[in-house]
């Protein structure tokens, strides 16, 4: 078993205490990272005085080693190792001699495993933000050929007034922009650099903490020695923008579940992104969608792990930090293939335009518009509201929609109707008199798209 500090102790720890102590299973995600951290401190060593030029290049030659040979294949990760820094620095040893002994000088595996994870979690967070990026092209696109597709909004899940599909993903359009707002708000104050923070209250060998900074594209070194070893509020926040990411998803998820009912038929889902049933031939499940709304508590859960483990940690350094990796890492495998996956659904679902349109008559979407006509003739809006009551009991009675009753039908229960009242509640006129910003108007929702591109392209 090799480790980094048996010095102290006088007989081999027992085997199930070091497995259960050993991250190596699931911190050798962190090699590139870790290769990335010592060669910047080797660096730096060298630049202090510290090392040696020589012995400088033989670290760096042996860490370059090391990394080529684990992404060919060549060198294994294996559980003789405790964590993934007792596996480089074991094997630079053996590659290259007492060189490699130097290679911890003015450093701890906290401050180390700090750096490793603040370098793991900024990677994924611009692999993530790119994941969100790609999901608002494709809503973009859906928007662009679909400022004219009328539809029904709803609130309460019960038809309210007519919008378009451009305008009712328009709304997931925002949601998701605000994630990508949030991550890169997590990635600019997390960005400052722990090592040299030494086990907790740095070193005093002579080191050059701006320089390690530099080398590593930090802003600036950490300005607390025992903050920079026990922060994972960068972790919590991560996971906290993960949940609400997740929580996006779902939503829409759960909207195209209902969309793709047979009680809806708003949407027809590719056969890629979705299956069949064991035993009843006609159905197509809407799998992925509901997968993605699933593993949604699976990303609450590990921010309220993370929470709950860091709640009564004392400074500084504890084991129980250890904690956060499998969580971290699990959310971020988790939302990136939630939303690649949810990207190639909504990228290649088709949407019924007819079922959609038939369904804003059908539920009553334009009785608000009955409503304002009357209104705009003169008569109190308490009263309106009344009138276009009765209207679509008579209809719910007939089984018809307001666009289908007759005029004398309309005269009966108010004669301030006329024969414009067919185009007042259209829902080409419901909708394109709604022009203020936020509206689903096409001339307000061109200028927002317009807006939406110049931001893909300048972010």
């Amino acid at each position: 078993m090799a480790q980094l500090w048996g010095g102290r102790f006088t007989k081999e720890t027992d085997k199930l205490v070091y497995n259960f102590n050993a991250s190596i299973s699931f911190d050798q995600k962190f090699y590139e990272q870790d290769i990335r951290g010592s060669r910047a401190h080797v660096k730096m060593l060298a630049k202090q005085g510290i090392l040696t030029e020589e012995e400088r290049d033989q670290i760096l030659e042996g860490l370059d080693g090391i990394l080529a040979d684990v992404k060919a294949d060549r060198l294994a990760i294996t559980s003789e190792y405790e964590d993934i820094h007792s596996f480089v620095e074991a094997n630079l040893i053996d590659r290259i001699g007492d060189p490699g002994k130097k290679l911890h000088t003015g450093r701890s595996r906290n401050d180390q495993v700090a750096l490793d994870m603040k370098l793991y979690v900024r990677d994924e967070i611009d692999a993530i933000d790119q994941e969100v990026k790609a999901l608002l092209l494709a809503l973009q696109k859906i928007m662009e050929e679909n400022i004219h597709t009328y539809m029904p909004g709803f609130t309460h899940l019960q038809k309210a007034q007519p919008v378009t599909l451009a305008h009712h993903v328009g709304a997931y359009f925002e949601m998701f922009r605000r994630d990508r707002s949030r991550l890169f708000d997590i990635r600019k104050r997390m960005n400052t650099c722990p090592l040299g923070a030494g086990a907790l209250a740095g070193t005093t060998y002579p080191l050059d903490r701006e320089y390690t900074a530099q080398l590593l594209d930090f802003d600036e070194p950490t300005r607390n020695s025992m903050d920079s070893v026990s922060d994972r509020d960068y972790v919590i926040e991560l996971l906290s923008a993960l949940s609400t990411i997740m929580m996006h998803l779902s939503r829409f998820s759960e909207e195209i579940i209902l969309w793709n009912s047979n009680e809806y038929r708003f949407v027809e889902i590719d056969d890629a992104y979705s299956t069949g049933s064991s035993i009843m031939p006609q159905k197509k499940n809407p799998d992925i969608a509901e997968l993605v709304r699933g593993k949604t508590g699976r990303v609450y859960g590990a921010l309220t792990s993370m929470l709950t483990t860091m709640k009564g940690i004392p400074l500084a350094y504890n084991k129980d930090m250890q904690e956060d990796k499998e969580l971290t890492f699990d959310a971020i495998d988790t939302v990136k293939g939630c939303l690649a996956l949810f990207t190639g659904m909504v990228s290649t679902m088709q949407f019924n335009k007819a079922n959609m349109e038939a369904s804003a008559k059908n539920g009553f979407t334009n009785a608000t518009d009955a409503a304002d006509y009357l209104v705009n003739h003169g008569v109190p809006f308490r009263d309106a509201h009344g009138i276009v009551g009765q209207l679509v009991l008579k209809c719910i009675d007939k089984g018809i929609s307001l666009d289908e009753l007759s005029l004398a039908e309309y005269k009966e229960i108010s004669p301030v109707f006329e024969q414009d009242i067919y185009e007042a509640i259209s829902m080409k006129t419901c909708v394109e008199k709604r022009m203020t910003l936020g509206a689903p108007g096409p001339d307000v929702m061109e200028k927002v798209i317009a807006g939406n591109k110049k931001y893909l392209e300048e972010n």
